[in-house]
């Protein structure tokens, strides 16, 4: 690849490509700091590197799922109200016509969904609709020629047919993007489906959607649901364009339901996995623990699909008795049910067809087993202030152990009695904390139990981190690499917020996205470029004259590649010497990513997501000898070619 000056020609990796001395100017902005030394023995490995190490954690906050990745464009498709009314559905008098909209709690179309929107339209024609307006989580996407389909549960009270139209219409304009008819017949609940697809013409989020009665009568409805195209055309699946960024972060795993999630603020609503798998219409939803409600979409199968997508070992956290209200299940009899909870869903997760709940999983559609290793007990138990976790995780292994000897059971806290195969360490700080923590792995007993690192972050910037989190981010992750022979996993956290108004309930996360668009921080960037680039092996490297805010981590596959992470949190530009032992002789290409900012309060947004990126360029070890000038704050990937 030929060397280029114009960061709109070549790219390297997926990124921009520039020669080296286009960041000379940068480097020199302010004063150098005096030489440091970098040297890397290749000949001999310090340590295994555990191909998991870099993964997801995700958990329902910031709208991450409703009105997130999962891909539903209505909003309150089940009809909950509050005293304002029926939220997010509005009705619309056009002309003449009368109509309201109220609640109906005594009738819906199954045991889990027992209510719905109950529309009485008393005075309605066809130049005078009586319309049910659904706005959206803050819009509603819609691009030109793009299929939808939906689908809703209604009955009415109508001796024949009632026709409907279900429209996308433009707010300002009033101009149907697209539309079909539907007819609703008799009094029993049925299940309705349709689709329809857009024009030409611009791509926005000023959209909401109608539902169109041209006749007196009332209707009932219930699980009123619409889906834009999905991520792989999965049936009730995910947004492409968040979970092609996913993808670029080569996650190994995903630690799923939570977090906050999976306790609830009461044990009643806790995560419970039975009631979020097979047909939505048998889906209860359920209050979530960041002051919205659940569809439960985002079920236990959808989950496990997910990681299929991607290519990620699913980590599932189970309920372990604790509640975020402080209401606690005791170790014991009182337990036990719990305890069976999590082997009914273990058992969903890897059984075959000829047990119980590995048969529930072929009948919602996926027949073959998911892979699994890791299983989490709880979730920062260390806020039970009655300190039952040592019974309650005492009584998880055992079962689960007895049952599944393979599997590794995760701590979420220190366990007195017993030494957990994992503890879950968790860490938010600003960007001086990360980088004192850096180092804390380094000493840590190679004969305690391996460590995830299962939600971390460095918290400056909102509603997405700035540069500051990304070098702080940078920093806690050459110490998570150079011990990855003990830190097993990590995963930032949170990864995703919407960022409009009442989007957020958390602020500093990872990737940022509205209805329409979505972006990368520069922790995110920070994220990419450390998993795309990971050797085998942690090797020996001894730096020297570096200043405090210097931070390097090497790993390396024998005779294919090594990885040397360099992290500049400086305001000064670092110059420094690398030395390759073990590299062989001759001249090695280098394919460098730098992610580079002026100040450390820089950062992306929804409408600017590429100030910060990384940019490529190359450079070459020559006789073992590399003499390399790192960016004042500024992140490095310097990925050696072995071969």
């Amino acid at each position: 690849m030929q060397r280029s000056d114009n960061l709109d020609g070549m790219k390297l990796c997926g990124f921009p490509f520039l020669a080296i001395g286009a960041f000379s100017a940068a480097a020199v902005l302010l004063q150098a700091q005096p030489g440091a030394a970098l040297k890397i023995d290749l000949s001999q490995p310090k340590a295994p590197v555990s191909p998991m190490l870099y993964g997801l954690m995700t958990e329902e906050i910031n709208y991450s799922y409703d009105g997130g990745l999962y891909a539903e464009l209505v909003r309150n498709r089940t009809f909950r109200s509050d005293w304002t009314g029926v939220l997010n559905w509005y009705v619309v008098e056009k002309g003449t016509a009368a109509a309201k909209l109220t609640v109906d709690s005594k009738t819906g179309p199954s045991s889990a969904l027992t209510n719905s929107g109950k529309f009485e339209v008393t005075r309605a024609d066809a130049a005078n609709p009586a319309v049910l307006l659904n706005e959206g989580y803050w819009g509603m996407p819609v691009r030109a020629n793009t299929p939808f389909t939906g689908s809703f549960f209604a009955k009415s009270d109508a001796a024949g047919a009632v026709p409907l139209r279900v429209e996308l219409v433009e707010d300002l304009t009033g101009k149907v993007l697209a539309g079909t008819a539907v007819s609703v017949e008799g009094s029993a609940w049925k299940e309705y489906k349709f689709s329809m697809k857009s024009a030409a013409g611009a791509a926005s989020a000023e959209n909401h959607l109608e539902i169109k009665v041209e006749r007196p009568g009332t209707l009932w409805f219930q699980l009123v649901s619409l889906f834009p195209p999905t991520y792989k055309n999965r049936v009730n699946g995910n947004r492409p364009d968040l979970m092609e960024m996913l993808a670029k972060m080569r996650p190994s795993f995903l630690r799923f339901p939570g977090g906050n999630y999976l306790e609830g603020n009461r044990i009643e609503s806790r995560y419970q996995w039975k009631k979020t798998i097979g047909p939505l219409v048998d889906r209860p939803t359920h209050p979530g623990t960041w002051s919205y409600h659940s569809t439960d979409g985002m079920g236990l199968l959808e989950f496990l699909e997910w990681c299929e997508d991607l290519k990620m070992e699913p980590v599932l956290a189970v309920y372990g008795g604790y509640s975020l209200g402080g209401q606690v299940v005791k170790p014991g009899p009182d337990l036990d049910p719990y305890v069976q909870e999590a082997l009914e869903e273990i058992e969903y997760v890897t059984g075959g067809p000829e047990t119980k709940w590995g048969a529930v999983r072929f009948q919602n559609g996926h027949p073959a087993p998911f892979p699994l290793r890791y299983v989490e007990v709880g979730n920062e138990d260390n806020f039970d202030k009655a300190k039952t976790y040592d019974g309650r995780y005492a009584q998880f292994y055992k079962a689960i152990k007895a049952k599944y000897p393979k599997l590794e059971i995760i701590a979420t806290m220190p366990v007195k009695g017993m030494t957990p195969d994992v503890l879950d360490d968790h860490y938010y700080q600003r960007e001086q904390g990360m980088f004192d923590l850096a180092k804390k792995y380094d000493q840590t007993d190679r004969k305690g139990p391996k460590i995830f690192v299962g939600e971390w972050a460095t918290r400056e910037g909102s509603p997405t981190p700035n540069f500051g989190s990304a070098l702080g981010d940078a920093a806690f992750l050459t110490g998570l690499e150079r011990n990855s022979d003990i830190v097993v996993m990590a995963a930032y956290a949170p990864l995703l917020v919407n960022v409009n108004p009442g989007g957020m309930q958390w602020s500093s996360d990872l990737i940022g996205y509205d209805a329409m668009t979505s972006y990368g921080s520069p922790s995110y960037y920070t994220q990419v470029m450390f998993a795309s680039c990971l050797g085998s092996q942690t090797a020996q490297a001894d730096l020297s004259g570096a200043g405090d805010k210097f931070f390097q981590s090497v790993t390396y596959t024998p005779g294919a590649k090594a990885c040397i992470k360099l992290v500049n949190a400086s305001s000064m530009a670092q110059p420094v010497t690398l030395s390759l032992t073990g590299a062989g002789g001759g001249v090695h290409p280098v394919n460098v990513q730098t992610l580079h900012a002026a100040t450390t309060w820089a950062t992306n947004s929804i409408t600017a997501p590429a100030r910060i990126v990384p940019v490529g360029s190359k450079l070459s070890v020559n006789g073992g000898k590399l003499t390399h000038t790192v960016p004042a704050y500024s992140i490095q990937l310097l990925e050696v070619d072995l071969r």
